[in-house]
């Protein structure tokens, strides 16, 4: 059994998320992300709070990692490593519901919305996610020129597909939207981010209450039929509506964004989703882009139960674990010539959700709609272009879900 002592590699520190990225790509992880992935799969830093968790860049020791209950996603741990200061006590594990639990809590709760993100419920809304689609996009067509791609579809979109599939009154999108940014912000102060999450969730308690009293077919009341059950809680169902309606806009909005603007900077790239006439070639685009961008940047953070060894390291217990997605993403070992687009690459092994127990529950959504509203956008617009130089796009590298806050198009 060997043991890495901090000495030998926590000299680097790890980069807040994202980092800034002058004279790089906009689109590719930044320099400071890179010197961690030159020094393996693995390897200890030293965080904000003089902290020496591990940073697993590696995709197989991800995906082995992700998928070993040896690692708990229970922010409550000591040990665990914290992006951000947070204030008020000791956070509970239940302050985004499931998705800091472990099993069997974790499970139990998860599966009470999991029937709502089946591949089946999911394709049964497809058709109604084009209808909004065709909606938006003749609206941004009839405004004024350039527009603002963000505004127009990008966060619009998302915000009502979740709000109509949860039960959330779409009027109230601006409220929910604000506190998310919030929420999702880099340099948000603890105060700040505590005061957007208990809007957040004394608005989804109002609407449990309400379901309790006047249920319908939503997924809210859904849970408030659990909880008249004695199945549920309505604390826990009012974290779950914050995970849920946070989770199923915001990184939805960015991935079109982005999307569409790194489409943009590959005509040749773009002309194979605007002319596809194979469903196929949409999928396997929507997979190589979510790879490519991977827009959040927060890792995936765990703390160690018990010593795993992995890799020739010993992983002690107590120590946190940072796992970065968009570097696994870009792993040579399984995506050849990784920062070059090809949308015909085969990329469905990518992390951009996640692997094990934790994988991201919004997926099959989140697929369903990039894969309409992409060539639904080109085909519709085929003379869409920037009405503004990349260097002027304002990318969002105060956020920990990586996306530009505004995309001026024209056409």
């Amino acid at each position: 059994m060997t043991t890495s002592p901090v000495a030998d590699d926590a000299s680097a520190e790890i980069p807040a998320f994202p980092q800034p990225r002058a004279a790089v790509c906009p689109f590719d992880p930044s320099p400071e992300l890179r010197g961690l992935a030159s020094r393996g799969p693995l390897t200890r830093v030293r965080s904000w709070n003089d902290s020496t968790p591990w940073v697993v860049t590696g995709h197989a020791e991800q995906k082995t990692l992700l998928s070993d209950p040896r690692l708990s996603a229970d922010f409550s741990h000591p040990g665990f490593p914290s992006p951000v200061p947070h204030t008020g006590g000791e956070r509970q594990s239940t302050d985004l519901s499931f998705v800091g639990m472990d099993d069997p809590e974790h499970a139990r709760l998860r599966r009470m919305v999991s029937g709502a993100f089946t591949i089946k419920r999911v394709e049964a809304m497809r058709p109604v996610v084009r209808e909004m689609v065709d909606d938006f996009i003749p609206r941004m067509l009839a405004g004024p020129k350039p527009a603002d791609l963000v505004q127009a579809l990008a966060l619009p979109l998302p915000s009502l597909v979740i709000a109509e599939l949860l039960g959330v009154p779409y009027e109230d999108h601006e409220f929910f939207q604000t506190n998310s940014k919030v929420l999702v912000s880099a340099v948000a102060t603890p105060e700040e981010r505590a005061a957007a999450h208990t809007n957040l969730y004394g608005y989804l308690d109002q609407l449990v209450g309400e379901k309790l009293a006047r249920p319908g077919e939503d997924l809210l009341s859904g849970l408030a039929r659990q909880i008249t059950a004695g199945e549920l809680t309505r604390r826990e169902a009012a974290a779950m509506g914050v995970l849920l309606l946070l989770g199923g806009h915001e990184t939805t909005a960015n991935m079109i964004t982005m999307g569409t603007l790194l489409l943009l900077q590959h005509p040749e790239q773009l002309a194979r989703v605007r002319e596809a006439d194979d469903p196929k070639v949409i999928v396997s685009a929507v997979e190589e882009l979510l790879r490519y961008l991977s827009v959040v940047h927060l890792g995936r953070r765990r703390t160690a139960l018990e010593d795993i060894e992995i890799e020739g390291r010993t992983i002690r217990a107590g120590e946190g674990v940072i796992l970065l997605g968009e570097l696994a993403n870009r792993d040579p070992a399984v995506f050849p010539d990784p920062d070059r687009l090809d949308i015909g690459r085969d990329a469905r092994h990518h992390q951009a959700f996640g692997a094990g127990t934790h994988h991201c529950l919004g997926q099959p959504l989140a697929r369903m709609e990039l894969q309409v509203v992409y060539p639904a956008l080109f085909r519709r617009v085929p003379t869409l272009r920037m009405a503004a130089d990349l260097a002027d796009i304002p990318f969002k590298y105060d956020a920990v879900i990586y996306g530009v806050y505004e995309l001026p198009v024209t056409w």
